[in-house]
């Protein structure tokens, strides 16, 4: 069972248990604002972590001891998808690209050059709305759907890897996503689209780098560009190896 159908469970008996005490004895306002409150608190940290897998099961690491990390870029393909294709060439380095459905229909040659570099292209929904979270699952559904028919009707394969937008989750893009997807989070994250100042950001994404890390970049952030090539250096001077996610 899902951790917060359990947490539901749980919560519905508390409050049945002290209406049931409230008639023997009168229970404080107070009590039942901190029991609604910490409720409360748990739905959201589920919502924004994926680690919690609150919602969903969800990967978002590998074994540590497996002296390997794997990367993985979000939101393309795009102008600068390209650029990071002929980095990770240059340096034999393969990743796992998380693609939008309308950018891959915008950039089907660009799709198809991931594919054909032995990259993973995985689900990042087909339009990345911001109101994306706030869809029936019907709605959520279509959307992935709509993303694998764009990817296989260009690359004949149809994703296994899932990255929800923002990264957050519900009970309706659970639904959604069923068995069908193995969902993917991280374990570094970037923030390469807010980062601007590529010493900052590899200073960020290398201060606590560990085996079966799996590292969050953006394919069209410059800074990521900037440093992506010192970065792979970086990892293999401190005895990591960057491998595919799926080996990861």
């Amino acid at each position: 069972m899902p951790r917060y159908k359990i947490i539901n469970t749980l919560f519905l008996i508390l409050i049945l248990f002290l209406i049931l005490l409230d008639w023997f004895q009168e229970v404080d306002w107070k009590v039942y604002a901190g029991a609604f409150l910490i409720f409360i608190l748990l739905q959201v940290y589920g919502t924004l972590y994926m680690s919690s897998g609150f919602f969903m099961p969800a990967i978002c690491s590998g074994k540590e001891n497996s002296k390997s990390i794997a990367i993985t870029f979000d939101d393309g393909p795009g102008a600068g998808t390209e650029r990071v294709l002929s980095i990770l060439k240059e340096n034999q380095v393969k990743a796992c690209f998380f693609c939008i459905g309308k950018n891959s229909e915008a950039h089907p040659h660009v799709l198809k050059g991931i594919h054909e570099h032995g990259h993973i292209i995985g689900n990042h929904s087909f339009q990345h709305a911001w109101n994306f979270d706030l869809l029936s699952s019907k709605k959520m559904k279509a959307e992935l759907t709509k993303t694998d028919d764009c990817i296989e009707s260009a690359l004949g394969i149809r994703p296994k890897f899932f990255r929800p937008p923002y990264g957050v989750t519900n009970p309706n893009l659970a639904s959604a996503v069923g068995t069908e997807y193995k969902t993917i989070g991280w374990s570094v994250r970037s923030f390469d689209t807010v980062i601007k100042d590529p010493v900052k950001l590899m200073r960020r994404i290398t201060r606590n780098l560990k085996g079966g890390d799996i590292v969050l970049f953006h394919d069209h952030s410059g800074s990521t560009q900037q440093i992506l090539p010192d970065f792979i250096k970086h990892v293999q001077s401190i005895g990591l190896k960057i491998v595919r996610l799926d080996e990861l």
